[in-house]
């Protein structure tokens, strides 16, 4: 177990899982080979659509001036042909989408499976938990991205009303075949997401629990909090942080903890800030709260904003107080 550095003996179970996950240098194994390379094929094109929605400049310009002079002809013509290609991008991304819930879907069935239990799996399965955490990495990133960039939605709403203008005159549309009506529906709904990549994967996880009914919930619960609790210890543990070889990799442990506490949020009945929850909120939300503020409001949000369960009655008003 190479890539496994136990330093820490856990002799209080309420303190979780103690163990060092090499996010940096994980490489599979044999067992893992055949889910790590369908899922490898995925995570190489995320670097592409990160890029591609970092440099999103989107088609303001041209929509207002079309908006402005509804008669111009020039210039409805103009802010089509800028918008039309821009659909396309949007396409990709919702598309990619889709192969990332496949992928979480093939991680789980691995990670998930009752050969051993949650911590065992991470242990002995590092590679495949390292992929699970880069999806995770990815959608908080992915989505940070898309929430500063208004232009997104206004492009595909004004896609939208062209298109529908052009169905009632009969004007024939080239960015149609791009982007038929149904698919535009469900892009839609997609985009209205103030954090489409996280609802997508939460769905997903959701989805994987209805239909694996065979599977005990436990075993895709435990497999979130341990992770959680894994990257939280990781994080708040000097032994641990000293053998990250580049500070992105304390960043990318945040994003992770973040990710599986929003997921078993969803997944869970009483979700992640419950007195019963497996996950150590106040611990979690410590270790964020000890990072350089800056750097990690994005990541606060998201469990102000994203989760399901933080209102309700029973998370404590100290949790909600951490929070605020």
């Amino acid at each position: 177990m190479g890539n496994l550095l136990k330093v820490l003996t856990c002799t209080d179970l309420e303190q979780g899982p103690n163990f060092f996950l090499d996010f940096e240098n994980a490489q599979p194994t044999e067992p893992e080979r055949e889910v790590w390379d369908q899922v490898n094929v995925v995570l190489k094109d995320a670097r592409g659509i990160l890029d591609d929605l970092q440099d999103y400049k989107g088609a303001g310009e041209e929509i207002r001036e079309a908006i402005q002079n509804p008669s111009d002809e020039g210039l409805q013509e103009k802010a089509w042909g800028a918008v039309v290609p821009l659909v396309g991008k949007l396409k990709k991304f919702y598309e990619f989408s889709q192969r990332l819930e496949a992928a979480l879907h093939s991680l789980l069935r691995a990670l998930t499976s009752t050969r051993y239990s949650p911590t065992e799996h991470l242990e002995r399965e590092q590679a495949l938990a390292k992929q699970f955490a880069e999806i995770l990495h990815f959608t908080l990133r992915f989505d940070e991205l898309k929430m500063t960039n208004p232009a997104i939605q206004n492009d595909f709403s004004y896609y939208r009303r062209t298109l529908n203008r052009m169905r009632i005159n009969n004007v024939p549309a080239e960015g149609e075949n791009e982007v038929n009506n149904e698919l535009a529906n469900r892009m839609s709904l997609f985009y209205a997401e103030a954090t489409p990549m996280l609802k997508t994967l939460s769905d997903g996880t959701t989805k994987f629990v209805s239909e694996n009914k065979n599977l005990p919930i436990e075993n895709t619960t435990d497999c979130l909090s341990t992770m959680a609790s894994v990257c939280k210890v990781m994080l708040e543990t000097p032994e641990y942080r000293s053998r990250f070889a580049s500070e992105e990799t304390a960043s990318f442990c945040l994003n992770v903890m973040v990710g599986v506490i929003i997921l078993y949020d969803y997944v869970h009945p009483v979700g992640a800030f419950a007195k019963s929850s497996k996950i150590d909120m106040k611990g979690c939300i410590k270790v964020l709260r000890d990072q350089p503020p800056n750097s990690v409001e994005g990541l606060l949000n998201a469990l102000r904003y994203t989760t399901k369960h933080l209102n309700d009655d029973s998370t404590s008003k100290h949790i909600k107080a951490m929070l605020q």
